[in-house]
């Protein structure tokens, strides 16, 4: 039997399994689609992650039902936490929800998959390198992503700023209007306290070609974690740039408000 197959057999439970089953997901013969997804892969790293989810993080989600059950959907939280933690709470949620589960796909910055388990971990269960053709092409592929607009300023940004949303690109609504795509805000409270950065190395980080080096806790701490996902938002074709950024300051409004939400219902960070 085949490593994969042994760590199945160890691992995966009848749950996970079913969940997995039911995504409307088109892959060959071998399992994998077009971007490196693999169905048995996905159940693996879901059992391993489930206790983290459940137990470490004791994660809630609101609203999760607000993610269309197929088609293609933009998905735009908050960034935060140095390490991607925010966008697998985020796709294991709507990947186990009670009805109609999907395998939403993450777009990751270049250096992540480089790091030792991770890279190898958020591959499994369908994060993409964050590059515009590879989620027009998903998109266009009816899939669910998430994405976060902030990239490395929301991750990477210091504890001082927490639940300050940093500037977002506009290129996600772009690609919103031109594949007729809805867009669900999400805010996210809880992983801002898992890896408190207070001091980012620059001249490190540059010397090793990483977009920061921070002055945290060396693993993540366990803080509560919420996620409320908004109603889904739909746009029609904007004609300067200008507009274009003011829908995406409609959209970092709702998330402003989902967050704020979260934090108001908190009741201890730990």
């Amino acid at each position: 039997m085949s490593v994969m197959g042994l760590l199945k057999k160890a691992l995966v439970t009848e749950e996970i399994d079913h969940q997995v089953n039911q995504f409307k997901k088109a892959v060959g013969s071998y399992g994998y689609d077009a971007w490196g997804f693999n169905t048995e892969s996905a159940k693996v790293a879901m059992s391993l992650f489930k206790p983290l989810y459940e137990e470490y993080f004791r994660v809630q989600a609101y609203g999760v039902e607000n993610v269309p059950s197929d088609g293609p959907v933009l998905i735009i939280p908050n960034h935060s936490g140095q390490l991607p933690l925010d966008g697998v709470l985020t796709g294991y949620a709507i990947a186990t929800r009670d009805s109609e589960p999907r395998a939403a796909r993450a777009m990751i910055e270049r250096f992540f998959p480089t790091v030792p388990f991770l890279g190898n971990m958020l591959n499994a269960i369908g994060a993409v390198i964050g590059d515009p053709l590879n989620c027009a092409r998903m998109l266009k592929n009816g899939e669910a992503v998430i994405v976060f607009p902030e990239g490395v300023r929301g991750s990477g940004k210091l504890y001082e700023k927490r639940y300050q949303l940093q500037r977002f690109g506009n290129g996600f609504m772009h690609l919103a209007i031109n594949h007729k795509t809805p867009i669900v805000p999400v805010g996210i409270v809880g992983c801002e306290e898992t890896m408190p950065a207070l001091y980012n190395i620059k001249p490190l980080a540059k010397a090793l070609g990483v977009p920061y080096i921070p002055i945290t806790t060396p693993i993540p701490l366990p803080a509560r974690v919420s996620i409320h996902f908004g109603e889904p938002l739909y746009f029609e074709p904007a004609d300067t740039e200008e507009e274009i950024t003011q829908k995406v300051e409609l959209v970092k409004d709702k998330i402003r408000a989902l967050i704020a939400e979260g934090l108001s219902k908190r009741e201890s960070v730990f």
